[in-house]
């Protein structure tokens, strides 16, 4: 496979900003944005504050950015009209976790939108029984919460493989819906997968039996592949996802592509983006979201570690494509 190039960036986001369209992307959307502003520089964060496993959903008039749990909130939502100026709210997005679930341990919200006025959350909190983390559903008539967990039980808990986190929604250009997500088995010694199953058209439930999709098989990977990202682009997919340990540099992002969207899957060799590849510029990158655009310039939205390794802030650089293939632009 061609190996992924890393250049300089010209445009600025709120420039891609302008022409979002939802393309059949994970969380769905349509045109939001406008501005003139340049593009960060490597290192500096949209959000400059704990907010880990970013995910944007795009709505005809703003963007919104849900995150892993604060001191102070189950699901952290931020707010922009242009991709580069971020407003945190103060306010919960999910104020009360079901009573399968405990607090401390609701990661990777992910927001997506179903109807008018109708929007499903998935995310991870930490089971009762059994001891794991496992994926809720949500629901809400407004983008900025408060979403309402669905359901007595999780949609997703494989505790017979160490549960499952990071959750990630996709739209199919033929209007199926689909729910990745990894089993979480770093926990406990096993294999790292990243599956898929189809969902109702509502998004709260299950329809088939989850798909094995990848699992974590190169060096740069480590011990674990997670955080999947799922995207459609001419007709193909690409499967970008987050590998190795999140908790220090070595945490990277991948990407696999196939034809069809249950797979195979084939994996580049090489990361797409690393602590390394960005000149030192974002130490362990991960996390990540994309949004489309209609111009063959997205955004990939991941979080990074600050200098002293005390919160992960919100990134984004320029994601154009070549052959098929993911290229990312450092600033």
């Amino acid at each position: 496979m061609s190996r992924v190039s890393v250049r300089t960036a010209g445009l600025s986001l709120s420039s891609v900003a302008a022409v979002l369209l939802l393309v059949g992307c994970a969380n769905g959307g349509s045109f939001a944005g406008q501005g003139n502003s340049p593009l960060p520089e490597a290192g500096h964060f949209l959000i400059d504050q704990d907010f880990a496993d970013p995910d944007v959903l795009t709505t005809p008039d703003s963007f919104f950015a849900y995150a892993t749990n604060s001191a102070a909130a189950n699901v952290q939502v931020a707010t922009s009209s242009d991709l580069e100026h971020w407003t945190v709210s103060q306010t919960d997005a999910l104020p009360e976790l079901p009573a399968w679930a405990t607090t401390g341990k609701t990661w990777a919200p992910d927001v997506s939108q179903v109807g008018p006025n109708q929007f499903v959350m998935y995310y991870v909190a930490a089971s009762v029984d059994p001891a794991a983390q496992c994926i809720g559903a949500a629901t809400s008539s407004s983008p900025d919460g408060p979403f309402t967990p669905v359901g007595d039980i999780p949609l997703v808990c494989p505790a017979d493989e160490g549960g499952a986190i990071d959750p990630a929604s996709f739209l199919d250009a033929d209007g199926t819906r689909y729910l990745l997500w990894k089993n979480d088995g770093n926990c406990c010694g096993l294999d790292t997968w990243l599956q898929i199953a189809k969902v109702s058209p509502d998004g709260a439930h299950l329809t088939s039996t989850p798909t094995k999709l990848l699992k974590q098989t190169l060096p740069w990977e480590g011990q674990v592949v997670e955080a999947p990202t799922l995207i459609r682009h001419d007709g193909s997919y690409a499967l970008l996802y987050s590998a190795n340990d999140y908790s220090a540099g070595e945490y990277k992002i991948g990407y696999a592509t196939a034809s069809s969207v249950l797979g195979p899957y084939t994996k580049h060799d090489a990361p797409l983006l690393s602590t390394t590849l960005s000149k030192n510029g974002y130490s362990g990158p991960g996390g990540q979201d994309v949004v489309q655009s209609k111009n063959d310039t997205d955004s990939l939205i991941f979080h990074s570690w600050n200098d002293s390794l005390i919160y992960r802030g919100m990134n984004a650089v320029k994601m154009n494509w070549a052959n098929g293939h993911p290229v990312i632009e450092i600033p």
